[in-house]
């Protein structure tokens, strides 16, 4: 007996995969813009000598850059856990 969720049972499943993937999209061009800023402040505040800019602007880069993998890799972890699911 498989164990898998009825994604037929609910009407407009396939508007909600559409809404799933248009946010992931934006978050990942948000997360690369902002990885991109952050690296650009962190090089300037770091060549001028504003050693707190630099710091902020780096925190940002590693939080940017974790944002970015964390919404590319949660369609592959939704893909992991379902595919456990009907193994269960």
């Amino acid at each position: 007996m498989d164990v898998f969720p009825d994604f037929g049972g609910v009407g407009g499943a396939s508007d909600l995969r559409a809404i799933v993937g248009a946010l992931l999209m934006f978050v990942l061009v948000i997360a690369v813009l902002m990885l991109i800023v952050c690296s650009i402040v962190w090089a300037i505040a770091s060549s001028s000598g504003n050693y707190q800019a630099a710091t902020k602007a780096r925190t940002g880069l590693f939080v940017s850059l974790g944002a970015a993998a964390l919404a590319g890799a949660g369609v592959a972890w939704v893909n992991f856990l379902l595919g456990v699911g009907e193994q269960l």
